[in-house]
């Protein structure tokens, strides 16, 4: 029997982001249970969409035995500290040693990973654990669609799948090809030729969604030419938030032969490179996004907002409230936002009671400059206790904890807000049915998200408008801070190119 180490460590790393990563962000204040080891390894992330899951399911009906290292997850955020990921990443690689000799590895890790110390941090990763094992074991892993890959972790891992779909509905699926590459190479005894192509040009986190083009064509041109050649192709988008050289998109190619590899690999890059002006976004100012959501939006067939600049799921602390405002202004009666992260809020919400009218002052816990609360008197109409289970088609089963949750209507127009304790991307259902908001009877639905409500909430929505509300999580690279991104790639779609730090962004190449 085959003993296969398997483990993870994921984190998405927005380095502009207000709020770094320590360790407990990986523990208790993580949505999912992490960190595990040994038997919790094994049994914790049961029937979840995850893609450890999916390489476990995959293992043992192969007749593998699985032997769990390390797995850790947290939220997006910025950097992870120096002393969280050494932690992490040495306890994993501690338990490898102890493991004794295996026969492979399957890691599931993100693949946008910046340290304190380290600007790859799954490079390093994978380096370490190349280390332990030897160049003769067999090392895969299952990344992020919005990974930034690394000439390194291509260089040290034998295989890297990626997600293929944004709201990513095939995690379990990432992870159990990963595991039948280990396998396929297994049952062989070779390796496969590997390949890489990397692209210049960033795009939006909302422009890489699959449900639209560019993307939902080329995944389908990828998924044609891996049915006629054979050859294991995956596509990362990126993600345009990791002030890191390597930063953006990446393809990469695993076959039985050279020449089929990388003829592969050129046809996609070809098509990927000619979809690049299908890549520029529509970004709407909040007033601008809640007049066309009043004129289209109706009970039954709600327009949807994404407040993309706030999303937690990118590094945002889920607190700005500058969506709220125009919302307000414009008296956006049958429009609700959430999440908003306001601990306070939510504890004074339950200590007052359903029916309780009362002045709140909303938000902006970040700190962040020109960031303001939203003061405005609101009804308490329902208390939750933050326990719930998601049951859209993404986050399918997975229970959550966070903590106390209201849903406040404010006083003058009735827009309401849901608040949170702790923060999770708007992209379930269930986190507006836990106090009392059925999705489809709103008119407006402002969510905290880029792109994973478009699982859940796209198929009831008449209209969706990705917005640029005030907030930390900036959605046009041009305006990033940049320093250490490499020379020569364009910020966006056959725009600005980035001549270096001193020099700054320019106007398109020629």
């Amino acid at each position: 029997m085959k003993r296969i180490a398997v483990g993870g460590f994921r984190h998405e790393t927005n380095t502009f982001a207000p709020t770094k990563a320590g360790y407990a962000a990986f523990a208790e204040e993580s949505a999912e249970p992490s960190p595990l080891e040994g038997e919790a390894l094994l049994h914790a992330l049961a029937g979840a969409n995850v893609p450890m899951q999916g390489s476990l399911d995959t293992l043992r009906a192969a007749g593998c035995a699985p032997v769990p290292l390390v797995w850790a997850s947290a939220s997006p955020s910025a950097h992870v500290t120096q002393d969280a990921y050494e932690r992490i990443a040495g306890r994993l690689i501690d338990t490898l040693r102890a493991a004794g000799p295996v026969d492979g590895v399957v890691l599931d890790l993100h693949g946008a990973m910046v340290a304190e110390h380290l600007d790859d941090g799954e490079g390093e990763l994978l380096a370490r654990v190349r280390a332990v094992v030897g160049e003769r074991v067999p090392v895969v892993a299952s990344l992020d669609l919005h990974a930034n890959v690394t000439r390194r972790m291509v260089a040290q891992a034998d295989a890297l799948t990626i997600f293929r779909t944004y709201p990513h509905v095939d995690m379990a699926e990432t992870g159990a090809r990963a595991a039948q590459l280990l396998l396929r190479m297994l049952a062989s005894g070779r390796r496969l030729h590997k390949g890489m192509r990397a692209f210049d040009f960033l795009t939006t986190l909302p422009q890489q969604c699959t449900l639209i083009e560019p993307l939902r064509g080329l995944y389908a041109d990828l998924a044609a030419l891996q049915a006629r050649s054979g050859v294991a192709l995956d596509f990362a988008p990126g993600f345009p938030m990791a002030d890191i050289a390597e930063c953006g998109m990446a393809l990469v190619g695993y076959g039985d032969e050279a020449a089929g590899t990388e003829s592969a690999l050129g046809a996609m890059a070809r098509a990927i490179e000619q979809a690049e002006p299908r890549f520029a976004a529509e970004l709407l100012g909040p007033d601008e996004a809640v007049r066309r959501a009043l004129r289209d939006g109706a009970p039954g067939a709600p327009v949807v907002l994404a407040d993309t600049q706030d999303n937690p799921g990118v590094g945002g602390n889920s607190d700005t409230t500058g969506l709220l405002e125009a919302l307000v202004r414009q008296g956006a009666r049958g429009a609700v936002l959430g999440l908003l992260v306001d601990p306070a809020a939510a504890a004074r919400a339950h200590a007052l009671g359903p029916g309780a009218a009362a002045a709140f002052s909303l938000g902006a816990l970040s700190g962040l400059p020109g960031h303001r609360p939203f003061e405005g008197r609101f009804v308490v109409e329902r208390l939750g206790d933050g326990r719930l289970t998601c049951t859209g088609p993404m986050f399918l089963g997975l229970a959550l904890e966070l903590g106390p949750m209201a849903c406040l209507r404010h006083e003058a127009t009735g827009v309401r807000v849901v608040v949170s304790t702790l923060k999770f991307q708007a992209a379930d259902q269930a986190l507006f049915r836990h106090v009392g908001i059925e999705p489809v009877a709103q008119t407006i639905l402002a969510l905290k998200s880029s792109v994973h409500f478009r699982a859940d909430f796209e198929p009831l929505a008449r209209a969706v408008h990705v917005v640029k509300a005030p907030g930390p999580a900036l959605v046009d690279p041009v305006e990033f801070a940049w320093t250490k991104l490499r020379p020569g790639i364009r910020l966006r779609p056959m725009g600005p190119v980035w001549r270096g730090r001193a020099a700054g962004p320019a106007g398109p190449q020629p």
